[in-house]
């Protein structure tokens, strides 16, 4: 570990960068009830700039704790190139962070069965790797590195190509794995001010590490970050009106709307 790296990241989390960085943090954790004592979290690491800051804000949190409640990371290797995994590895160890990197097969198996259109698949299989072996050290929470930013195009995305309208939930149970709780507890934080901790920091971190998505990746997801860029050119605030408008539905506006597998119809009352 390179202690004066270590520490002056650590010292940007909580000082320099405290209001936009670890306050929001903080809130969100307090705000959405992310975290309860006698908790086991397991924290994801993936080798990006968001999972990175997620570790070191755990790490933080663990010398001022909020609650009592256990710590664990986990990382994955899914099929990285040498660089990548020699950068998450090289990032992990310049801050301080265990990695527990357990290797697995899934590009392999996303190239052979979705070449065309790996990411569904790739994302599937990755949530799906996490969750096991968050299971397997006895977590009852999975902390993935979701930010603000995450959650507005997520909204966009499906309101846009999907025609519906859904959000990506600050913590969320999980289905397939019993007693198993996903959170987000980077829900409240901008990516922007990630990049500027990163930079500041002289911390250089991979994207997504994929092999089979590399040069081909949808753009989907980056049309709609251009998009709300442009938006934000007129009204400075539309990030924060998206991502609001998922707190603040009005039942009585809408012609349906679906509720634990149930739809629910405007017309049903006519």
């Amino acid at each position: 570990m390179d202690q004066t790296a270590a520490r002056k990241f650590e010292k940007d989390i909580i000082k320099t960068y405290r209001k936009d960085i670890w306050s929001k943090f903080i809130k969100g954790i307090k705000q959405y009830n992310m975290i309860e004592t006698g908790d086991k979290v397991a924290v994801a690491m993936s080798g990006g700039k968001d999972s990175l800051l997620l570790a070191k804000l755990f790490q933080e949190l663990k010398k001022h704790p909020l609650v009592d409640f256990e710590l664990e990371f986990i990382s994955m290797d899914p099929g990285y190139s040498p660089f990548n995994l020699e950068l998450h590895k090289a990032n992990s160890a310049k801050l301080g962070v265990p990695m527990n990197i357990e290797e697995s097969s899934i590009f392999e198996i996303v190239e052979k069965n979705a070449k065309d259109y790996p990411c569904y698949l790739c994302a599937r299989m990755r949530r799906g790797f996490l969750y096991n072996l968050a299971k397997e050290k006895g977590c009852n929470k999975l902390a993935l590195g979701h930010h603000f930013d995450d959650v507005i195009e997520t909204t966009l995305l499906n309101v846009l190509y999907a025609g519906t309208f859904k959000t990506m939930l600050p913590k969320v149970k999980s289905q397939n794995f019993e007693g198993l709780e996903l959170i987000r507890p980077m829900y409240l934080i901008k990516e922007k001010d990630i990049i500027r901790l990163m930079e500041a920091n002289d911390i250089h971190s991979m994207n997504c590490g994929c092999v089979v998505a590399s040069g081909k990746t949808s753009s989907k997801r980056k049309e709609v970050k251009e998009l709300i860029k442009d938006l934000k050119r007129n009204f400075k605030d539309v990030d924060k009106c998206i991502f609001k408008a998922a707190d603040n539905v009005n039942l009585d506006s809408v012609i349906g709307f679906s509720k634990d597998g149930v739809k629910h119809s405007y017309y049903d009352d006519y």
